[in-house]
């Protein structure tokens, strides 16, 4: 059985970025069936606008086409949850969502590289409740050995 997992944001990006970096080995993992992930349209979104900003483009000088079959893969592969969007629990609100979906999920492991989500021991205290684990993405490749 796959490991039930949430990729942050910043993991995406990374992973598309740099594909032979750590974040693209959690993302070759999901593809070969080791991770389940889960997503919600606003962290879909999120990607996206992360993706296609200005100054991204310019560095990385990938095409729309490019960066619209990386998303389409997440849409087709990944689990999809709706978040209601009531959840308040992050200094930075824009975490909220990923927090969410993470709950709406049932994920095990909520992997991500956000100080705001990573360093915050309430935080995490609060997701461990629900059986959250939030992980860093070194640490979650070691967990998978």
């Amino acid at each position: 059985m796959a490991i039930k997992a949430l990729i942050d944001t910043n993991v995406w990006v990374s992973a598309f970025l740099n594909p032979v970096g750590y974040p693209a080995r959690i993302i070759t993992a999901w593809l070969d069936d080791k991770i389940e992930i889960y997503i919600s349209i606003p962290l879909l979104q999120e990607i996206s606008e992360v993706l296609r900003r200005p100054r991204i483009q310019n560095k990385y000088q990938h095409s729309n086409e490019e960066i619209a079959k990386y998303l389409a893969l997440i849409f087709q592969r990944a689990r999809k949850v709706q978040p209601t969007g009531k959840l308040n629990l992050c200094r930075d609100p824009e975490n909220n969502m990923v927090l969410e979906t993470a709950l709406s999920g049932g994920v095990k492991y909520l992997i991500s590289r956000d100080n705001d989500i990573k360093r915050d021991p309430n935080l995490i205290q609060e997701m461990s409740k629900y059986g959250i684990e939030v992980i860093t993405v070194s640490n979650f490749l070691k967990l998978l050995g």
